[in-house]
């Protein structure tokens, strides 16, 4: 998806996660690298939930990604080590209190949140949130939720928005290595079908309202409270449910996945059809008739 996105004169990020051994982020990035035809970046979560933080920094900084996404913590480490190597640093924000917290530490940009975003969105439409942060840093402002074609991205660059970070939409591409179910429920549902949901991370996420959604319900049960607030608890408890073979232990802890719950934003309501990454791009940056 990177490479496409590249060759479609954008750029993109991956989530450090996505990976789950230092290895294969490292062999990632290695191949950008050789790709060669232009940046690309890493989303990092900088608090103490991910484990694997500071070994995902040190590979960041050391091949020289071009840009880091901070979320879910202080950016401060990242920003100090990555500036020493030369890479950007843009900060996920969702109100001016967290901006003042990270325009000091150093952030290149400010990536502005808002409350149509798919995954953990903000609380401010794009209209309150662009002006104020725009009428007070003078960095620039990336725009992130809710932009699914040409017009909605027209008007976001109107507000004030130095760029854009779209997510959703790129769900439903051919070079998305997701499931054909997963693409289909982006092209399937719309606006109407996004509820937010406690059950992926506990912090509400937003997430399409399939039938087995309905099912499961929003809400964390006692079971995943618990985990979500100790993961090492949750490492362990996991290795146990999978050597026991306790399945009703197992359905209540880890039933709820991004491979079961599909995140996603109010954009995919201009999903109509799973499209190459270069076409996607097309109908952002021009106008349809």
């Amino acid at each position: 998806m990177i490479k496409a996105a590249i060759e479609a004169e954008i750029t993109g990020a991956i989530p450090a996660l996505n990976y789950r051994t230092i290895a294969e982020l490292e062999k990632a990035i290695m191949d950008l690298k050789e790709f060669g035809r232009g940046p690309f970046g890493i989303n990092l979560i900088v608090n103490s939930s991910n484990y694997k933080y500071k070994s995902q920094l040190e590979v960041c900084c050391r091949l020289g990604v071009d840009f880091i996404i901070t979320s879910l913590g202080s950016p401060e480490e990242t920003i100090n080590r990555s500036h020493d190597k030369g890479v950007k640093v843009f900060c996920d924000v969702t109100n001016l209190r967290f901006a003042k917290k990270v325009v000091p530490l150093g952030a290149d940009a400010l990536i502005a949140v808002n409350r149509h975003a798919g995954g953990h969105a903000g609380h401010m439409t794009p209209e309150e949130l662009i002006p104020m942060l725009k009428s007070h840093f003078d960095l620039p402002i990336i725009s992130a939720g809710g932009v699914g074609d040409y017009k909605g991205l027209k008007h976001i660059l109107e507000l004030g928005a130095d760029g854009l970070s779209v997510g959703s939409i790129f769900i439903a591409s051919e070079e998305c290595p997701v499931s054909d179910d997963y693409k289909q429920a982006i092209v399937s549902y719309g606006k109407e079908d996004i509820v937010f949901t406690e059950k992926l991370s506990g912090s509400p996420c937003t997430v399409i309202k399939t039938p087995y959604v309905e099912k499961i319900g929003t809400h964390q049960n006692w079971l995943e409270k618990l985990l979500s607030r100790n993961k090492r608890l949750k490492r362990w408890l996991k290795a146990l449910t999978f050597t026991r073979g306790m399945k009703s232990l197992e359905r209540a802890a880890f039933s709820t996945t991004y491979e079961t719950v599909w995140c996603a934003g109010p954009s995919i309501e201009h999903v109509h059809s799973v499209r190459p990454v270069r076409d996607i791009v097309k109908s952002l940056v021009e106008p349809q008739s």
